[in-house]
């Protein structure tokens, strides 16, 4: 599990998904590996070649760059201003389809399992699955701390802010962790039963339920973080 990021505002207000029950019965591996290396190879990393950051944002049905060039993924599709193209071929060929090159920023090491040669694979239904909780992870950090705006890191493909010292945030998943969850990760390591990871707090999302309760825990991780 990864304990997030020290976060910078950026990015646009979303509406609240309403989304209150979540699919746990896809495998969402191959995917996730998929939708990491579209993160990092077609969005941040053009982004950060042209305009010098790798922050990207969650949007209505998707991912997107906060600055140029203006690329999102919407469902299934990359879209840019030349139009939209499904997510198939190489990283390579998506990426000239619209006028960039695929590469990873040089700003960080932990990149994807991924490389510009290798085919995206995406799930329709596990990429619903993800897009979901990354949705879910926006919101619920919004209502937590409106006065932040969340940033999507490609490094780790997790949606977060950092506040007093203390990382939260919703990972889609990862190496340690089949499904998606929400994390608290303090600076400062704290101990009591709240704290359940290495590196603070972590619940999955199937058993939180929706923003409302994923924002609830991300104020009682404050709560126990501040005292």
């Amino acid at each position: 599990m990864t304990n997030g990021h020290q976060c910078q505002p950026d990015g646009a207000a979303l509406q609240r998904p309403e989304i209150e029950k979540r699919r746990t019965d896809v495998d969402l591996t191959r995917t996730r590996t998929s939708l990491h290396g579209i993160a990092e190879l077609l969005l941040a990393g053009p982004q950060y070649a042209e305009s010098g950051t790798i922050r990207l944002r969650i949007v209505p049905g998707g991912i997107a760059t906060v600055a140029s060039p203006d690329l999102r993924v919407e469902g299934s599709e990359l879209v840019a201003e030349s139009g939209r193209r499904p997510l198939a071929g190489t990283y390579s060929q998506l990426a000239a389809s619209v006028g960039v090159t695929a590469q990873a920023p040089d700003s960080y090491h932990d990149h994807a399992d991924v490389g510009a040669d290798d085919r995206v694979d995406v799930e329709p239904a596990a990429l619903t699955v993800l897009m979901d909780a990354l949705a879910v992870g926006d919101a619920a950090l919004r209502a937590f701390a409106p006065q932040e705006t969340p940033v999507l890191w490609p490094e780790h493909l997790d949606v977060a802010i950092s506040l007093d010292e203390v990382n939260f945030g919703v990972s889609p998943g990862d190496a340690s962790s089949a499904e998606p969850y929400a994390y608290v990760g303090p600076w400062t390591p704290r101990t009591g039963d709240f704290w359940n990871q290495p590196f603070g707090a972590a619940q999955p999302l199937s058993a939180l339920g929706g923003p409302d309760a994923v924002a609830a825990f991300f104020r009682e991780g404050a709560r126990l973080a501040a005292g």
